[in-house]
């Protein structure tokens, strides 16, 4: 049959369709005997053939040739995936290193993430899923249903479905070891040792037990270390003119000060004024300090010089899974995972205000001679702005543990197969500061006593203040938080009579998850241990979801398959243990697919479908009080005139987050329609066109939104009051709505070629997505739609049009050589304010294009034997450096996107695998 899955062939979309079990030797079209499977997607045991919806799947083998050494890695280079997590984002927030999956950027919370075909518990309090917890080395397969809504997972997977698929029924054992090391002796460096290992034979012992070990370790890269992200002062040109992108921070030292003036009624105001006393008592500020581009009159900090920007990581995963016979028909599970992936991210070291009262000897010496005499007569408070330099950077270490368990039965009887499980799911989270964060009484001991002068340069410390700077340096744990998901399920397949093209069969299930979210300050954090220290928020929240679903297929001629499913989903109110209470409005909706599939010859397949979705917000959407939620990415100016409000200068805000008890459910409507064109074993091509229109879109205004219009967004400022100083300022409040709309619309489309010659086979897959629209509603008038294709939008991320790999292998029989290229095209840069160096003006809303990225990678593969296999290879062969980006968004990394771009550079690794 032409449209069986050929998985050694093909290479990142290798399927499309529903071909989960079916591996066939490369460019060989034999055939395999007929076996009943279910397949990601569909509830319905049938014959492997390609189906109604479109599905990729990945093998070993293929998984292999990209050279991929975690999940994350693989998942996030497939041109279907846009708009992920990446582990870079920890530089700077609290993400722990959380990666997840996106397809076709919907987003990460409308993409569903299953292991074995079920749930995972996800990270936080929404349904996205930490890949970092999958177990990379017991993988045997990954199914990706790129068609949204399932009726059998669940109505949220409006995105579609991301499964994988863990060995079965191994005997023996297995090694592999990996080295990845960055050419010409660069930082980066990472590893991984596995072992896998099988016991028993479930078709002749009638059981089965599978353990699989795995040990990742990943070594920092520092900012430093790459010249396109080693400073926050960057030099550009564009169009034959000369640029400052000054991504530097008045946070520093030597210190600066804001002075706030009293304005009494009748009296012309005096503006807040900022200013470095060693500028204007020197003339020039110490290296490495640049003079602030917008006032002249601060020393700015280059925070970039000290952050990383690769986490040092390390992972341990750990996975079981055991099988046993129970008679003839009916077979016992379980599958058991552990991963804990230890981070560390290293940041600018601690910006630490402070007051300075009037009259003091630090007012006298560094305020006092550069203020006017009116100035003087209207001193209201004075903050220093000064950067802890000699406590270290900012290091915060994070521990994730994630803890999976399923037990189950699956069988047949009476004519149903029928597959049940309970599951328990926990993700956790351990934050702990290990280096740069101050203690409060100890900190302030030290400015007091004058041990350390916030006014003078750096410079070397004697072994007493050093000995007090330790003292005064917290280590300890800041917050824990889990996420608990406990489960139940069960389904049942069966055929229910006879039709042209075969017999009809009916797929019932049913299933229940209730979710829990907890998170705990240490009581360190709550009670005021820490310097100019905002407490996490403490939550202890969960509901529930009970869903049931039908579904029918129905063969009605050879040649023609029609398919219906409908789903009943339930889900409550929050229960919130703090508040005490119910907290948002219960929901309920019944969502359905409708679905075809046709092949008038064997070498034309056409398939359709057209169906329904439904999502809840995330708990934390609703339920959240009003929280510190850090601060704004980018420096703004005043965003209402109020002098006792403003911050003097452009500089960072603070930034609070709230939830929404009136927020509604999202709604979503999705149709696919594609083909598949096999005229020989020797060529194969298709093409999916997909859309999906969510409706309630919930989302969140931007800073850049709120700033370019504070009259529309006045409702999403409030106060912030400093614990260190005791200054109150605006901040900006982060809050979701209903946005509206979201609409994208593309094509997944895939070509593939093989060709025998004498000395081997030559096999080349081309694939790639083609985005026709990635629209969604303007949060300042729901009426108007905006987008983000191929330019950086105001949710502050990029759609592309085009991302395209292209994979060739070349099989010789022990050896085979394959070479992979991934292709981005450009895009519009997000809006930035840049110095012109010729004319000494600031530009504002400069928005750079970025050139397309274009990277190539190289594999050889050499069996030594049976057993002994071994792969080396380049990843980014041609040491492409990633372009230049002025955004001010998803972590503290500047001159790049590191959503978009690898800062790793080339790679040199090595990869053996034995088996026993």
């Amino acid at each position: 049959m032409m449209f069986k899955e050929k998985m050694g062939v093909r290479s990142v979309r290798l399927a499309f369709g529903l071909a989960a079990g079916l591996v066939v030797t490369q460019a060989m079209a034999q055939e395999a005997p007929v076996q009943r499977v279910e397949v990601t997607g569909s509830a319905i045991k049938r014959i492997n053939v390609e189906g109604a919806l479109p599905i990729q799947t990945l093998s070993q083998e293929t998984i292999a040739k990209t050279g991929a050494t975690s999940v994350a890695e693989l998942i996030q280079t497939l041109p279907a995936m846009q708009g992920f997590t990446i582990a870079a984002t920890a530089a700077g927030t609290d993400s722990g290193g959380r990666v997840s999956a996106s397809i076709h950027d919907i987003g990460e919370a409308y993409t569903l993430v299953l292991l074995n075909g079920r749930r995972l518990a996800p990270q936080g309090s929404g349904s996205a899923v930490n890949l970092q917890a999958i177990p990379m080395s017991a993988v045997e397969r990954v199914e990706i249903l790129t068609d949204g809504a399932s009726a059998l997972y669940g109505s949220d997977a409006i995105a579609g479905v991301i499964n994988f698929v863990l060995k079965k029924n191994q005997q023996g054992g297995e090694i592999e070891a990996n080295y990845s090391q960055p050419t010409a002796g660069q930082a980066g460096g990472s590893r991984y040792i596995a072992a896998t290992y099988g016991w028993g034979d479930l078709d002749t012992d009638g059981w089965n037990v599978l353990a699989s070990y795995r040990r990742d370790e990943q070594d920092q890269i520092k900012a430093t270390d790459r010249d396109f992200a080693n400073t926050g002062y960057r030099r550009f040109s564009r169009n034959g003119s000369n640029y400052v992108y000054d991504n530097t921070s008045p946070s520093s030292v030597p210190a600066n000060v804001n002075v706030a003036f009293r304005n009494p009624e009748g009296v012309t105001a005096l503006p807040a004024t900022s200013f470095s006393p060693y500028l204007l008592a020197n003339g020039n500020c110490p290296s490495p300090l640049t003079v602030q581009s917008t006032t002249g009159m601060n020393c700015n900090f280059d925070s970039v010089q000290t952050i990383e920007i690769v986490p040092e990581n390390k992972r341990d995963s750990f996975f079981v899974k055991g099988t046993k016979r129970l008679g003839e028909n009916w077979e016992a599970f379980t599958d058991i995972a552990y991963s804990r992936f230890d981070l560390t991210a290293r940041i600018a070291p601690n910006p630490a205000p402070f007051s300075i009262a009037a009259g003091s000897q630090q007012f006298n010496q560094y305020v006092a001679p550069y203020l006017s005499a009116e100035q003087l007569g209207r001193v209201d408070s004075v903050q220093a702005q000064y950067r802890a330099y000699d406590f270290g950077t900012r290091d915060s270490r994070t521990i994730t543990e994630s803890k999976h368990a399923v037990a189950g039965v699956e069988g047949d009887i009476a004519g149903w197969s029928v597959n049940s499980a309970l599951t328990w799911s926990e993700n956790s989270i351990d934050e702990r500061y290990v280096g740069g964060y101050l203690r409060n009484n100890e900190f302030r001991s030290l400015l007091n006593s004058g041990a350390i002068n916030p006014f003078a340069p750096v410079g070397p410390v004697s072994a007493e203040t050093q000995r007090l700077i330790d003292g005064a340096v917290y280590n300890g744990n800041v917050r824990k938080a889990s996420t608990t998901l406990k489960a139940a399920d069960v389904r049942g397949s069966r055929e229910i009579f006879a039709m042209g093209g075969g017999a009809a069969q009916l797929a019932v299930g049913a299933d229940y998850r209730e979710y829990s979210y907890e998170q705990s300050p240490s009581d360190d954090a709550v009670n005021g241990v820490l310097y100019n220290y905002n407490a996490p928020a403490t939550y202890d929240m969960k509901r529930d979801n009970v869903g049931a679903f039908a579904e029918l297929l129905m063969p009605v001629t050879k040649q023609l398959e029609l398919s219906a499913a409908l789903r009943y989903d339930s889900i409550s109110a929050i229960d919130d243990a703090i508040r005490g209470g119910k907290i948002g409005e219960d929901a309920s909706k019944t969502t359905y697919k409708v679905s075809a599939r046709f092949q008038p010859s064997p070498v034309w397949l056409f398939r359709g479908s057209y169906g329904t979705g439904f999502k809840a917000p995330d708990m934390l959407d609703i339920a959240s009080p009003e929280v510190n939620a850090g601060f704004t990415a980018s420096s703004w100016g005043c965003p209402i005139a109020d002098a006792s409000l403003c911050r003097p200068g452009i500089t960072q805000y603070n930034v609070r987050s709230r939830g929404n008890e009136n927020l509604r459910p999202e709604t979503s409507k999705q149709f696919t329609i594609g083909m598949r064109f096999e005229p020989s074993p020797r060529f194969s091509a298709g093409l999916d066109l997909w859309d999906v229109k969510i409706k309630d879109a919930v989302s969140y205004v931007s800073e850049q939104q709120a700033w370019a219009n504070p009259d529309t967004f006045r409702e999403l400022f409030t106060t912030y009051t400093e614990p260190a100083t005791g200054k109150t300022y605006w901040a900006f409040i982060e809050s979701p709505l209903n946005i509206g709309q979201a609409h994208n619309r593309g094509i997944d489309w895939d070509l593939t070629g093989r060709q025998r010659f004498d000395f081997g086979t030559l096999t080349a897959t081309l694939n790639g997505t083609y985005m026709l629209k990635a629209d969604y509603s303007d949060p300042a008038n729901s009426a108007l739609m905006t987008n983000s294709l191929n330019r950086f939008g105001d949710n502050n991320a990029v759609t592309f049009r085009h991302i395209v790999r292209l994979s060739t292998t070349l099989d010789t029989g022990k050896l085979s050589n394959t070479v992979n290229v991934n292709y981005r095209n450009g895009y519009i840069d997000a809006a930035a304010d840049v110095r012109n160096l010729s004319t000494g003006l600031i530009e504002e809303d400069f928005r750079l294009d970025v050139p397309s990225f274009l990277t190539v990678d190289w594999q050889s593969r050499y069996a030594f034997t049976e057993n002994f296999t071994l792969r080396a290879g380049l990843k980014n062969a041609f040491n492409r450096k990633p372009p230049l980006s002025l955004r001010a968004s998803s972590g503290h990394q500047v001159g790049f996107d590191p959503r978009y771009a690898d800062p790793l550079g080339r790679q040199l690794y090595i990869t053996g695998n034995y088996k026993f």
